[in-house]
């Protein structure tokens, strides 16, 4: 057990894994700032949707502390009107996946971290 923390702590991945920042959606143009000593994740352009720029799209944002590199939290849902929870993890290749629960239906959306936003 305590050579596995160990391990864990001084992983490379461990060390670099955090989801604080501006992410872009996969597929939409959307970015987000993550925010994480505020505990949220924040909308910070979205070409489609502008009026929805400074909205909190993300709240309650925390580690999970029994499992290393998972963040819960709860994301607004558009077409629902209504905050649900998620979670958040990073992949292998720094994507980072936002899965969302609603009854038996899952929906995976996938986030690339980004330097800056795009011209306005």
């Amino acid at each position: 057990g305590v050579f596995l923390f160990t391990a864990l702590l001084f992983s490379p991945l461990a060390l670099s894994a955090d989801i604080d920042g501006i992410w872009k959606h996969a597929k939409e143009p959307v970015w987000i700032e993550i925010r994480l000593d505020q505990s949220d994740g924040v909308v910070v352009h979205n070409d489609k949707f502008p009026e929805r720029v400074g909205n909190t799209f993300i709240k309650d944002i925390a580690a999970d502390k029994s499992i290393q590199g998972l963040w819960r939290g709860s994301a607004y849902i558009p077409k629902l009107k209504e905050y649900k929870n998620v979670e958040m993890s990073l992949s292998e290749t720094g994507t980072m996946q936002i899965i969302g629960r609603v009854g038996f239906f899952s929906r995976t959306i996938e986030w690339l971290q980004v330097d800056r936003l795009p011209p306005k």
